[in-house]
């Protein structure tokens, strides 16, 4: 594998301030990431203890998504907004149903490339590439990511826990709709987002904390979150807020009963 990112010295390690990728692999269990990353996260756990339940329900509706596409003939993946590697990742999935798809991971981290690096390795049949690039930078994503995949034929697009993270007046609804606009019909577009819908003033919270951080977090209500899917079909069974997005696929949840309602989860095709 080898990894496409600038050369211009841009993209460092910043050590000073918590990174919402490296939160979200400790919330995960894993151990990439900095202390402040684990203050930051000590300060959020406070406010809703639930959080690491949500970012495995997240992470298995990846998972589950990654698969039911993989069985329905998707050969080629698009992953922004990767995160650090956490096994079963998305290429290990679809690469298990098909050896021969096609993986391109994107994200904007230094830390989320190192590791990239060392174990985003493919099948031989199929190939697996990392792309170091700001979501909001969708047309170098997509001549980057054209190296790997075809977008002449069905893609599957994941921007899993990302768009929170973008604001309006950064353009989330045109990161979206660029990046759809590349897809052939066809493909799938995977979104999960949190919302405050339900719990409006702890999500206030954890957002204000997230200010503090490298990130400001955007949440979303439903029909704002529903709007990202503007001209596409959803799969049923349309948008959800657990777990129940087709648990016959597998990857079941490990603690349902810790599950609350935080955030939306959908899977749309381009017709």
């Amino acid at each position: 594998m080898t990894a496409a990112q600038p050369d211009d010295g841009s993209f460092r390690i910043d050590t000073t301030r918590p990174h919402p990728a490296r939160m979200y692999d400790l919330f995960l269990g894993g151990k990439d990431n900095y202390p402040v990353d684990e203050e930051l996260a000590r300060k959020v756990l406070a406010i809703e203890p639930n959080v690491p339940s949500l970012a495995r329900m997240n992470r298995a509706f990846m998972q589950r998504a990654t698969r039911w596409q993989a069985q329905r003939g998707i050969r080629q993946f698009l992953d922004i907004g990767t995160g650090i590697p956490t096994s079963p990742n998305l290429h290990q999935v679809a690469q298990e149903v098909a050896p021969d798809a096609r993986i391109v991971y994107c994200d904007n981290d230094p830390i989320v490339l190192a590791h990239a690096e060392a174990l985003l390795r493919s099948t031989p049949e199929g190939a697996v590439d990392y792309v170091q690039a700001d979501a909001r930078d969708s047309a170098a994503i997509i001549e980057r990511a054209s190296k790997t995949l075809d977008f002449t034929q069905p893609v599957g697009l994941f921007l899993v826990a990302l768009l929170h993270f973008v604001s309006d007046e950064d353009g989330a609804q045109d990161i979206v709709s660029e990046l759809v606009s590349h897809l052939a019909p066809g493909s799938y577009l995977v979104i999960t987002h949190a919302t405050h819908d339900f719990r409006p003033r702890d999500t206030e919270q954890v957002g204000s904390l997230y200010k503090s951080g490298s990130a400001s977090l955007h949440t979303r209500s439903r029909a704002r979150y529903e709007e990202f899917f503007t001209g596409l079909e959803l799969v049923e069974p349309g948008i959800v807020t657990g777990d129940e997005w087709h648990p016959e696929v597998g990857f079941p949840v490990e603690d349902p009963e810790n599950i609350i309602k935080a955030g939306y989860l959908a899977v749309a095709r381009k017709p």
